[in-house]
């Protein structure tokens, strides 16, 4: 009987296996306990071509029982690039540590006196907050997992994430658009309906976009070995069934998701922190995260920051900011900016040193009581920054740290007054509860 089951094992051709590839741990069990409850027969004879078909089938009946949504070589794959992405993110985080141990970035300094901890992100599918060796992989994960629940939310997900060069993704998606329109208009030709893994145009265009096969498995397309004219060797085709009026309407729709499909990203977590008065607000100490300078080039920046001031007081043409912006770009990550408020109290964010004015303006009025009032954002050297302006953070000198002086519309506020209203809160409540010390 085990020989028996080997040559089944031997005959059943799993979709998109190579070799080397293993049965799930609940099959082989299966497959133990078979063989040791018929140990007594092994001396049979080798099973005819019909017990080995009606073997075949069994066995696929007890994978299909045992993962109904999901194909076992599709299951191994996904469990093989989670163990990928583990060990990405171990070598990454050794490499960023070594990188800090030598110095070859601004010098480490003690925790405890940092204004901020490091910098970090919030995943948009489960909340969770990463540090930025960490964003990539859990967010890798966390696609993965979502194939429990939806496998074209997913595969949209992992086309559009899991590949850095998009225009390879355009082309994958529109050929894989083109293979749903010319199905839902020809749904009764066969010719529309089956892919041939061989063919050079989906090997070069398609097969090479990682989420490109399971979201045709999520069209359901099934991987069938055909015979093909003039050769000797069946092949490999992904093959979908003739579909109803209603199915067609589902893949269509399936079809818009992909093309509306964008990367998730994690998004960066401003931390915002309200701080009590104090007279160390304009004393930044921060992590090596927030530069992308050396130390020496860190401090040949601190001494041309002056010159930038005058810089940005110049009439630049648009082509001129974008040129400049670029540059910044360069030498910082992000900045941390503090809003001296009329009470004395600090509000503390972080930022991109990309963001534009508009972003700050946002994360000031998100932060109020009354945020709805106009206000007015004042920068080092007396600047008045505008939110109109479609400028950058980076532009404004405002990188990589800054203290604002924030103050209510002066015009506002005597209106409000001599309607016998009362001043304009500040803070939300819950920034207050967890407001602290400067150290």
């Amino acid at each position: 009987m085990k020989k028996f089951f080997e040559d089944i094992k031997k005959d059943v051709k799993f979709k998109s296996a190579g070799p080397g590839k293993k049965l799930t741990d609940d099959t082989s069990e299966k497959q133990k306990a078979v063989q040791s409850s018929s140990s007594a027969k092994n001396n049979r004879h080798a099973p005819s071509d019909g017990a080995k078909m009606a073997g075949a089938a069994a066995l696929a009946r007890i994978e299909q029982h045992q993962r109904p949504k999901v194909h076992t070589s599709q299951d191994a794959i996904r469990n093989q690039v989670k163990r990928e992405l583990e060990a990405e993110a171990a070598a990454l985080a050794e490499k960023e540590n070594a990188a800090a141990a030598e110095g070859s970035k601004v010098p480490v300094k003690d925790p405890t006196c940092l204004s901020v901890s490091g910098v970090y992100f919030t995943c948009p599918l489960t909340g969770a907050t990463l540090t930025k060796s960490e964003r990539e992989v859990h967010i890798k994960e966390a696609i993965l997992m979502r194939f429990e629940e939806d496998e074209v939310e997913a595969s949209v997900m992992m086309i559009h994430t899991f590949n850095k060069d998009r225009e390879k993704v355009k082309a994958a998606v529109d050929i894989i658009s083109k293979y749903v329109d010319n199905i839902c208009k020809n749904p009764t030709e066969e010719k529309y309906r089956k892919i041939k893994l061989s063919n050079k145009v989906f090997q070069e265009k398609v097969n090479c976009v990682e989420g490109s096969r399971e979201f045709l498995q999520a069209l359901e397309f099934t991987s069938l070995m055909l015979p093909v004219e003039g050769q000797e060797e069946d092949e490999e085709f992904l093959v979908l069934l003739e579909q109803s009026p209603d199915a067609l309407e589902l893949m269509k729709e399936r079809r818009d998701r992909l093309l509306r499909g964008e990367p998730v990203r994690a998004q960066l977590d401003r931390q915002p922190q309200a701080f009590k008065p104090s007279p160390n607000a304009q004393r930044f100490e921060l992590p090596p995260e927030f530069y992308n300078l050396t130390a020496d080039e860190l401090k040949k920046e601190q001494q041309q920051r002056s010159d930038l001031v005058e810089k940005n007081a110049m009439l630049r043409t648009k082509a001129m900011r974008e040129k400049e912006e670029q540059r910044e770009r360069r030498k910082y990550n992000y900045t941390l900016l503090r809003i001296r408020l009329p009470d004395g109290n600090l509000l503390q964010g972080t930022f991109y040193a990309w963001d534009r004015l508009s972003v700050l303006f946002a994360f000031v009025r998100e932060s109020l009581v009354d945020g709805w009032q106009p206000f007015e954002l004042i920068a080092p050297g007396s600047q008045k920054l505008q939110e109109s302006e479609e400028v950058a953070l980076a532009e404004c000198n405002l990188v990589p740290a800054a203290l604002l002086t924030f103050s209510w519309d002066a015009a506002v506020q005597a209106d409000i007054a001599a309607a016998g209203g009362k001043g304009a809160a500040l803070l939300k409540p819950e920034l207050l509860k967890t407001i602290r010390t400067l150290s």
